[in-house]
Parts: structure tokens; sequence; C-alpha cells
């Protein structure tokens, strides 16, 4: 790796460090739902609301950061959503009633919503186009880090405050687990916000506002003072096509030549969370239990899919600019539907008393869907859709465009996290897999007819052959 890949390298996993905090803070709730269900005796959609909410403020979050970034710049919106990360994991940690805990939670989502969108937007405006998918999806391989992280960290808390070990014991381990699980979170995030302040600021974003030198002395860093001049030459070939044209609105995404870049963005943005997604990674030791296997297995299994999710984000991240972005969400997505499937048919095929206490299940046969369904999202939605949304729309209206449609996507998790219980308990598990696998085939034919290959193309490429032509 020479120094410019390594320069790049560096400045993306350090952005990416967002998506970490962003998915141990969606997914630390996973382990907490089961003690403040019985702690503030919750209802199903006061659980669903617990889990919910967060992203509820990450999608308004979604909706003004792109705009906010375009004005001040990428790195400061970043630093404050490290900020916000670090005040929601300290005030949720002591949040003395269910009221509290779920404020502190949407105070964080505003980190979530802000990290989500402009990471990847970054890393897309920074990374050569023919490395540009891999490092994009270091924002992705760090979501999927951080939700692994939350739920061994989940684990390893819950362990040890059952142990007999002194220290556990002094710092409550047991009686406060779930609070030690929220509050932990505390820690990556200061880290976060010291670690941004040895990162540049876009190149693109700063060619967008006149400060030429600024940009190129980063983009030599980039790729050598060659490429950086003629990447240069390319972001204000790019904007002088735009010269003349009002300042990009949300009113722009509507207008003829962005019909298709929008449909492909919009459609995505809903797939990737109406399969079901993050019912799995927020409810995952609830989904365990109903399998019958106990809580301290439920929370091991639990780790199991943050491990698969981890290593099949990878194998993403090694094919996903060799193979493209269309081969892989094809491949996913056939995976995801037929794990729906078969989880619909092993809850369907589960046996229940007359007073709905379950009598026989296969685990085993649970398990493999889950992790199934796990593989086949984190190889292709998962990391796929950020690539996608950090290439489709054009340079000009990119921050806004992106928080649209992250907002259509974070606005369909919220739902989807928030009636999960309420569709277990009126339902049932069967009934909901399947739905979800039904979406997936759905998904899976929009792909095959509608999605390009848009792999080592530059922005610039793309936005001429997806926007501008006739």
């Amino acid at each position: 790796m020479n120094s410019n890949m390594r320069f790049t390298a560096r400045v993306a996993l350090t952005v990416a460090l967002g998506g970490f905090l962003m998915g141990f803070d969606a997914s630390v709730i996973s382990g907490v739902v089961g003690f403040i269900e019985s702690e503030f005796e919750l209802t199903n959609i006061q659980v669903g609301w617990a889990v919910a909410s967060l992203t509820l403020t990450a999608t308004l979050a979604m909706m003004v950061s792109g705009p906010l970034s375009d004005r001040f710049g990428r790195r400061p919106v970043l630093k404050v959503a490290a900020v916000l990360f670090t005040i929601s994991a300290l005030a949720s940690a002591a949040a003395p009633d269910y009221l509290t805990l779920v404020i502190a939670r949407m105070l964080g989502g505003f980190g979530v919503g802000a990290a989500l969108i402009i990471a990847p937007m970054y890393i897309a405006e920074i990374a050569p186009a023919g490395v540009r998918g891999r490092m994009v999806s270091f924002n992705q391989l760090n979501i999927v880090i951080g939700i692994s992280a939350a739920y061994f960290s989940n684990y390893l808390i819950l362990s040890l405050g059952q142990s007999d070990i002194a220290w556990a014991q002094a710092l409550h381990l047991g009686d406060w687990n779930w609070r030690w699980m929220l509050g932990v979170e505390a820690l990556p995030a200061m880290f976060y916000f010291c670690a941004l302040f040895f990162v540049p600021e876009s190149p693109r974003w700063l060619a967008m506002n006149k400060r030429d030198d600024e940009a190129l002395d980063i983009l030599e860093k980039v790729s050598g003072r060659q490429q950086a001049e003629a990447d240069l030459a390319s972001v204000h070939e790019a904007l002088e096509m735009e010269a003349g044209e009002a300042k990009g609105t949300l009113k722009e995404l509507f207008q003829p030549a962005m019909k298709l870049v929008l449909i492909i963005g919009v459609s995505i943005a809903i797939l990737q969370q109406i399969t079901g997604i993050n019912s799995v990674f927020f409810y995952a030791p609830m989904i365990f239990e109903q399998s019958g296997i106990g809580t301290d297995a439920s929370f091991m299994q639990a780790i199991l899919v943050g491990l698969v999710n981890l290593v099949f984000t990878i194998l993403a991240i090694m094919f996903i600019d060799k193979l493209g972005r269309r081969p892989l969400l094809i491949a996913g997505l056939s995976i995801i539907a037929a794990c729906m499937l078969l989880l619909a048919y092993g809850f369907g095929q589960a046996t229940y008393s007359p007073t709905g206490e379950l009598l026989e299940i296969n685990p085993t046969l649970i398990l493999i869907g889950i992790l199934g369904f796990v593989a086949g999202f984190a190889i292709s939605l998962g990391p796929v859709m950020w690539v996608l949304f950090s290439e489709l729309f054009p340079n000009r209206i990119r921050g806004i465009a992106i928080s649209f449609v992250g907002l259509i996507n974070s606005g369909v998790s919220f739902l989807v996290q928030l009636i999960f219980p309420w569709e277990l308990e009126n339902f049932g598990a069967s009934t909901t897999f399947l739905i979800y696998g039904v979406f997936a085939v759905i998904g899976l034919l929009f792909v095959l007819k509608v999605v390009p290959e848009t792999k080592g193309r530059t922005l610039e490429e793309l936005e001429t052959e997806l926007v501008y032509k006739k």
C-alpha cells in the first residue's frame, strides 16, 4: 500500500468511526429491553417506542444534516454528532424513569442521523473512483463492528453481573446491568470527537466553496499531484454544468432529469429496512428467547448474529469493487428471501399449549434462518445501499438528496422497530417473517429490472450518465 492509499484509508477509517457509534448505539438496546420492560412495567408499544425513538430523531437529523454539511462542512457536523453520542450515553445510563430514558435515546438519534448521512458522503468525496466502493463500505463495516461490540458488551456485562468478582460487584454490574450497557458508549464517542481533529475537510466541499488550494493539497495526498489536478478539474467541470442553475433544493429532486436516480434511491432506502433487518438487530435476544433457549443463551446467540454480520460485511467490501454493486444486491436479496421464508416455516411448525406456552420448536432451524438472513443482508443491502447513495446524486445536491432518501430509510426503520413487538404478539413470528420474505422477493425483482451498475466510474461520469444524458 503506497502513501496515498494509506492516507486515504486512515482518513476513511477515522470518519467511519461514526458508523461504529451508530451501530453500537442502535443495537445496545437489544440487551436492555427485557430489563426495562419489567423495571418500568412497559406495554408492547412502549417497548417498541424505547427501541424506535432513537430512529425517529435520526430520521429528523438526516433531513437537516446534509444541508448543514453543505453549509458548514462535513467535519463540523460529525464533531457535533460525537458530542451528542456522548451526552446521550451518559444520560441514558442515569435515566431515573422511562420518559427520561426515551428523551436521552432521542438525543442520541440526532447523532446517529448525522453520522449515517455525512460519513459515507465524506468518504465518497475523498476516495478515488477505483476504490470508492471499498472505502465507503468502511462505514458499513464500522456499523457492523459497532453492532457486534454492543452484543458482546451486553453479554459481558450480563455475565460479570452474575459473577462473584469483587470489582464487578463494586461497580454494581448486576444491579445496574442495563445502565452499564448503555453508558459504556461514552468512551468511544469521546475518542471519535478527538480523532476528527486529525482528518481534513472534504476536498469536493472545499472546491464547491472556492477553496481550491486546500482542496488540491488534500487530493494530492489521496492520489498524487497529476491525478489531483485532474480530479479538481472534473469537479469544476461538473460545477460549470450546473452554473446558472439555482442552488440545489429538495424541489430539484423531483425534476424529470432526476427521475431515475430518485426512484432507485427511494426504493433501495425502503427495501433495506422493509425486509426486517432492524427487527433482528434490535430484538435478537427476544427472537431467540421465543425459540425457548433461555436468556443467557439468547444473548450468546445474539453475539453470533454480530459475528456473521461482520464476516459477510468484510466479504462485501472485498468484492464490491470487483463484482460490482448489482451482483451483490441480487445474491443478497435471494438469500434474504429464502431465509425469511425458512423462518416463517420454522416458527409455523412450532407447537404451543392451550395457554400459549411453547411446547416444541426447532431452535437450530431458527438460528440458521436468522444467521443466513444477516449474512445475505451484510453482503448486499447493508453496504451497497450507502455506496449507491453516495454515487447516484449530482455533486450540487448530494447533501440534500442523501438526506432525503436517508430520511425515508430511517422512517421505515422506525416503523419496523416500533411495531415489531406488536406484530409478534398479534400476528405471530411466522406471519411476521413471511411478510418480510415477500418484500425481499419484490425487491429482488426491482433490482433485476431497474438498478444499474456504478462500479469504477467517477461521480462526475455517473452524473452525466444518469442525470444529464438525454
